[in-house]
């Protein structure tokens, strides 16, 4: 799908990345857009040529399946995190894991790298959420997703107990949760920062909210999907957000006016994750095909 200006999609040439051996739980771009990564149920995390989509790796290593992996902003490294409890760090340029991260008690559902690319964030079903520097416990229930600030001074934690916790990681702070946010009625399966620094989250209740995390101002609710909100992404200038529900159907939303401007639905029969190329022009959806 190519994106323009709000209120504007044009639906053009559809690019398949056909070989994994199971389904895909979540994609992510290098900074500079040239590489997509892939999170499979197979236990292996996949390097792709965004262009010409060439399988450039296939890694293993994992022993239980690839719930979500992302590229450090820096571009130099990528993360992947896994059921078997575990998180690899990985050299981008020689595709060779670095580091085996372990603590969690059980599947790690996600992972942040900080902006300055200096601090990584894990959460997962142990209601843990960490840090190389810190153990931040606090949230009643598994999390799913985080995302750090365009600052690198807070981080949002989405649980499955319903809210989200914004956490101070100046130094010299507590480790305690800075705020909490709430008004979801189901679990906070997705979060994700805007460049401005505006806060969506997706939650199984089938809305998005999006928050001004500085007044902890609800500024607008979204709704329109039928299902539980699994994945959400913005386009790099924020003026649009990407949604994918637990069904075929992509929704496109206006972040100004909370209006949807268009419903996808492309070849796959489950979207797990969407997401942008970091240039805003294309929109990467991956899932399952029956």
């Amino acid at each position: 799908m190519n994106s323009k200006a709000p209120g504007k999609l044009v639906i053009g040439r559809v690019k398949f990345f056909r070989r994994h051996r199971g389904e895909v739980n979540f994609s992510a771009f290098s900074p500079d857009g040239q590489t997509l990564l892939t999170a499979s149920e197979d236990g292996c995390v996949y390097g792709w040529e965004t262009q010409s989509g060439n399988l450039l790796w296939r890694l293993g290593g994992h022993t239980g399946p690839v719930k979500f992996c992302r590229f450090s902003p820096d571009g130099r490294l990528f993360a992947s995190t896994s059921y078997d409890c575990t998180i690899r760090l990985w050299d981008a340029a020689e595709a060779k894991c670095l580091q085996v991260l372990k603590g969690h008690q059980r599947s790690v559902e996600t992972v942040s790298f900080s902006p300055d690319s200096k601090q990584l964030a894990s959460g997962g079903w142990d209601k843990r959420s960490g840090q190389v520097l810190r153990h931040l416990a606090g949230h009643r229930d598994s999390i799913q997703s985080s995302d750090f600030a365009p600052s690198s001074d807070y981080l949002a934690t989405g649980s499955w107990d319903s809210t989200i916790r914004i956490w101070d990681l100046r130094a010299g702070t507590p480790a305690i949760f800075h705020q909490e946010l709430e008004g979801h009625s189901g679990n906070v399966s997705c979060l994700c920062y805007s460049t401005s620094g505006l806060l969506a989250s997706g939650s199984w209740d089938k809305t998005i909210h999006i928050w001004k995390p500085s007044t902890r101002s609800l500024l607008v609710q979204l709704k329109g999907h039928a299902t539980w909100v699994k994945s959400i992404a913005f386009s790099p200038d924020g003026l649009q957000l990407a949604s994918a529900g637990y069904s075929p159907m992509i929704k496109v939303w206006d972040c100004n006016t909370g209006k949807c401007i268009d419903t996808l639905k492309g070849a796959l029969d489950v979207a797990h994750a969407c997401t942008f190329t970091p240039d805003g022009k294309l929109l990467l959806v991956s899932g399952a095909v029956d």
